[in-house]
């Protein structure tokens, strides 16, 4: 018994069958998650090390040099390339197409894990992450309350904070600008040198004072206790009566003898806007695995129940960019075209089977079809993105062919008189194999495609899967339920101009007829015409494949869509200080604003100018810009971009850049990258420039960059070794001294507050002689007030060997010659494989 007759015979049993299946692709259509794109991990590991204070030299001689060699010895790497910036290394890995990120990854951290006993004692440990470009933040928001901005600040991070990060799918939680809260230590140097005393000595014993030991357990006759030693601070007044020594006469000295502890701010790094408004900023990110759209869901209720929670301090939430509207939007469309393809559909199969019975029939293939497709949707482990919301709009005029082509056949047989239950048997048996036929030149098209491997076959993989499983399914429905169905409702329809289906067949009939007619003049031209035809379709050929390289068809990876926001990113100077950068910015915002196409700006001052979250820049600026929708505007993003591009370009010192957000959520940067090598750093310098200039002169290109940068202002120290050992020093002694100056790690345990910044300084007072004769060694700090001007302050250095008005500042006078120069920004390296 053939598949067909046992359909035909045993109906109730193919009813069970698509309603389980149709049961099962409901229920796998519910749990499907939206997103943009099929998740895309390129081969690419990023090794991030963190070196606070050190300059761009420093970075690469004392970690990215050791980072670069332990990696490249990693199996089926193409390629290593590092950047070392101020205070940070940063080395990508790429790998081979067909190479296994997650078995790279492991190999990467073994390797780098051997080579971090030999990193800097002051670097972090090296953080090691694949590259996925939807780690994106989901939503930017600025935050807003009547609370005095310290108090603000905290309270953030206290309660807001951690119950975004106790979402599921929450990865990150970052927050920019608002005044953070830290302690400042300003010690006399009058003071200290009457005691005898260093700033060394002081750092030390405050920080030896704050310390937590557990001292083992006591056991009674009642039970077990845990000795634990409470030192830690609780107090302001904690660290004012903190013994740092006993003077000769036996006295106490304490930090209040000696210095001014001032509960205080610190030195602002980023500054935070939404809409002109200072707020606190948010950005929150999605755990690799996790759906975008249901992490905003998420956002968006916990915002509602925040603001019910603390009305008493006007907490306010602004989203300024929410990456998962425009998937919903996308996906909203793609369903609403599919919808219309179907019933286009249902039009043309009335148009031509002339039988509204018979087009019931053949419909039905598709929701059958299309439904069970979810349940291997699902079972792939796939979401609704638009590879596979665009498979199954591709699909919908394929599901009906093979019911067609078998009910057709059927139909024939019921017009030579046969029976319909042996006309729905004999027609379907006769037309099996062209039916066959038919769904496995789609399958064989499409199935290489589910199996390519590298960037591309992550994206079209989806895509190709669901087309070959919903015409599979189509070839089984017109096997099963066409023709089970034709042998119960099928039933020969004559055309008659009595009924309103009739005459509108028969119109439409007469109209093929004269196209068909039309059709036959010209081919039978075409074949009294052979050569004209031959050379025609030649031509035609090869100017089909001129058309690109002519360039009348340009080429991308992904076309550019309307997203309705771009960044737009800001460079001064880099001297520049964050009071002077925000100064600009204000500006550049007032003009965003002066534009009715402007929605909502989202300031981040100090942002880092390549795009690390976390990273800060004195002399940068990023602002995240949002239109209003499209419908509502006559200009498109580019357009608008462009326009803004041009008015910020008249405010001088000042390099503008505006990319639009691309279909991946970011910024799309440059499309064209050119590597210039050589032996030197100077040569290769010499011939970028060259190159960036003649790049200049070529019609269309803007924002010629270059990855080194000009250097920052810097203060330097040579160190003169003779007078250094007359005086008893060593390099160890010059550079620990200023490092003290600096100390994090207080907690006040009775309510829970963390002080995450503790400064070690000099203050500056008028009993202290800014050019001391008596004295060869000196140290003092600049205050708040006195860090605009350094012209007394010389010669100077501070930890890690770059100029830093944060840190305290430490003169010494004798052993050493002060020299100002530029310092390179950033050290770029590319490394390529052999192969």
């Amino acid at each position: 018994m053939t598949l067909t007759e046992l359909a035909i015979k045993r109906p109730s049993l193919i009813v069970v069958i698509f309603t389980v299946l149709g049961v099962l692709g409901l229920y796998s259509y519910s749990q499907l998650s939206y997103e943009l794109l099929p998740k895309i991990s390129p081969p690419v590991l990023t090794v991030t090390t963190f070196y606070p204070g050190a300059s761009p030299n420093e970075v690469e001689t004392s970690v990215t040099k050791l980072v670069e060699d332990a990696v490249s010895s990693l199996d089926e790497i193409s390629a290593v390339n590092s950047t070392s910036q101020e205070g940070l290394s940063l080395v990508t890995v790429e790998f081979n197409q067909a190479a296994d990120i997650d078995i790279a990854l492991q190999n990467a951290q073994r390797k780098v894990g051997e080579i971090a006993a030999r990193l800097p004692s002051d670097a972090k440990s090296p953080t090691l992450s694949k590259f996925a470009i939807d780690e994106m933040p989901v939503i930017r928001m600025g935050i807003l309350s009547s609370k005095p901005p310290r108090e603000f600040y905290q309270f953030l991070k206290d309660h807001v904070k951690p119950r975004f990060s106790q979402l599921p799918g929450v990865a990150q939680v970052s927050m920019i600008g608002g005044d953070e809260r830290e302690i400042k230590i300003n010690l006399d140097p009058g003071k200290l040198r009457s005691y005898g005393l260093s700033i060394a000595q002081a750092a030390q014993a405050i920080k030896y004072s704050n310390l937590d030991f557990p001292t083992g357990k006591i056991k009674d006759v009642d039970g077990q206790f845990i000795v634990r030693v409470a030192g830690k601070f609780t107090s302001i007044d904690d660290i004012r009566n903190t013994v740092i020594t006993r003077s000769r006469q036996g006295g106490e000295i304490k930090v209040s003898d000696i210095a001014e502890v001032q509960d205080g701010q610190k030195d602002y790094t980023n500054i935070s806007r939404i809409n002109g408004k200072t707020a606190v900023g948010m950005l929150i990110q999605k755990q690799s695995d996790a759906n975008a759209v249901e992490i905003s869901k998420l956002v968006r209720k916990e915002i509602i129940k925040l603001e019910q929670d603390y009305k008493d301090i006007q907490l306010k939430f602004d989203i300024a960019q929410d990456g998962s509207l425009f998937t919903v939007d996308a996906s909203n469309a793609v369903k609403t075209d599919l919808a219309i393809a179907v019933m286009l559909v249902a039009l043309v199969m009335l148009l031509f089977l002339h039988s509204l019975r018979n087009s019931v029939i053949v419909m039905i293939a598709i929701p059958a079809s299309l439904i069970s497709t979810f349940t291997a949707i699902y079972m792939f482990g796939f979401s609704l993105n638009l590879m596979t919301l665009l498979g199954l709009s591709l699909v919908v005029g394929i599901l009906v062919d093979d019911s067609i082509v078998v009910l057709e056949n059927i139909y024939h047989h019921m017009e030579k008189g046969q029976e319909r239950r042996t006309a729905a048997l004999t027609g379907r048996n006769e037309i099996g194999f062209a039916a066959l036929a038919i769904t496995l030149v789609d399958v064989v098209v499409f199935l290489p495609l589910a199996m390519t491997t590298g960037l591309i076959g992550n994206i079209i993989r989806q895509f190709a899967v669901v087309v070959v499983v919903s015409t599979i399914l189509s070839l089984f429905v017109s096997f099963t339920i066409t023709p089970m169905l034709a042998s119960r409702f099928a039933k020969i329809e004559r055309l008659t101009k009595n009924t309103l289906l009739g005459r509108f067949a028969l119109a439409f009939e007469s109209i093929y007829e004269k196209f068909s007619g039309h059709y036959m003049n010209l081919l039978k031209w075409s074949l009294a015409n052979k050569g004209k035809i031959f050379l025609l379709t030649v031509v035609l050929f090869f100017a089909s494949l001129s058309l690109v390289p002519l360039g009348f068809i340009g080429s991308e990876f992904v076309a550019q869509s309307d997203r309705g926001e771009f960044a737009v990113t800001i460079e001064l100077p880099s001297g520049s200080t964050i009071e002077h950068t925000n100064y600009v910015t204000q500006e550049v915002e007032r003009i965003l604003f002066a534009m009715p196409e402007v929605d909502k700006v989202f300031t981040n001052v100090g942002a880092s100018n390549e795009g690390f979250i976390g990273q800060a820049s004195n002399y940068s600026s990023e602002l995240n810009v949002a239109l209003i929708h499209k419908s509502q505007r006559s200009k498109s993003t580019d357009e608008i971009g462009w326009d803004i591009k041009q008015r910020l370009q008249q405010i001088p010192g000042m390099k503008v850049r505006v990319n639009p957000i691309g279909i991946f959520g970011t910024a799309n940067q440059t499309p064209v990258q050119i590597i210039v090598s050589g032996p030197t750093r100077a040569e290769v310098r010499t011939a970028a420039d060259r190159v960036a200039a003649i790049l200049g002169n070529i019609s269309g290109t803007a924002d010629i960059r270059l990855s080194s940068e000009e250097g920052k202002p810097e203060s330097r120290v040579e160190i003169d070794r003779e007078k250094m050992a007359a005086f008893g020093l060593t390099i160890a002694d010059i550079g620990n001294t200023p490092s003290a100056s600096r100390w994090q790690g207080m907690t006040n345990q009775n309510s829970g507050t963390e002080i995450t910044n503790m400064i070690f300084g000099l203050r500056w007072t008028s009993r202290i002689d800014p050019e001391p004769a008596n004295l060869e060694v000196s140290y003092f700090s600049i205050d708040a007030g006195n860090r605009s001007n350094c012209s007394n302050s010389r010669p100077l250095f501070t930890r890690a060997g770059r100029l830093n008005f944060s840190d305290a500042i430490v003169i010494i006078r004798s052993p050493f010659s002060h020299k100002s120069s530029d310092g390179p920004a950033g050290v770029w390296v590319r490394i390529l494989k052999q192969q």
